[in-house]
């Protein structure tokens, strides 16, 4: 393939932010032309050959500009080859094991036929938006739980995929 790849999120304090921010990096190191863009700033997807879309999760439920993005550009990404990823474990758990989708990623997934869907751990510390975000830090809940050795495979094998198909016209 030789077009661009989107890679949209939707982030509500940075941390989905940063791992799309990474997958951007290394799509572009395997040779990939990529566009690293907010969920919410993303009006046509005509100039993309594949997709990928990241959310995080809050209570179960992928953050909202996420769930709008798949919404909103429905048909045109039944039409792509799209990979999906959410962050949100605060604890090691996405590292050890695959933790499937929640129901409504699963959902979104199905209807666009989604190539692929992975979780990875989340971050939440510092400050941060949301009264229940900041009730978790301030029990010392919070940390990085993102594994970013976990987060290059997932993207380099995604990588390779694309690299592998023929250019859409």
């Amino acid at each position: 393939m030789t077009g661009t790849v989107l890679v949209a999120y939707g982030s509500k304090n940075g941390s989905t932010a940063q791992i799309a921010e990474h997958i951007g990096e290394v799509l572009t190191k395997e040779g990939l032309t990529v566009r690293v863009r907010p969920a919410a700033e993303v009006d046509e997807l005509g100039s993309y050959d594949a997709v990928v879309l990241g959310g995080g999760l809050y209570a179960g439920r992928w953050q909202r500009d996420a769930r709008r993005f798949a919404r909103r550009h429905r048909k045109a990404l039944t039409r792509l080859p799209v990979w999906l990823f959410s962050s949100g474990p605060l604890d090691a758990s996405a590292s050890e094991r695959e933790i499937p989708p929640p129901p409504g990623v699963r959902r979104v997934s199905h209807r666009i036929a989604a190539r692929g869907h992975i979780t990875f751990g989340g971050r939440l510390e510092g400050d941060v938006r949301g009264r229940m975000a900041r009730m978790i830090v301030e029990s010392g809940k919070g940390g990085d739980f993102r594994d970013f050795e976990q987060i290059t495979v997932w993207a380099t094998t995604v990588a390779h995929t694309l690299a592998a198909e023929p250019h859409r016209p």
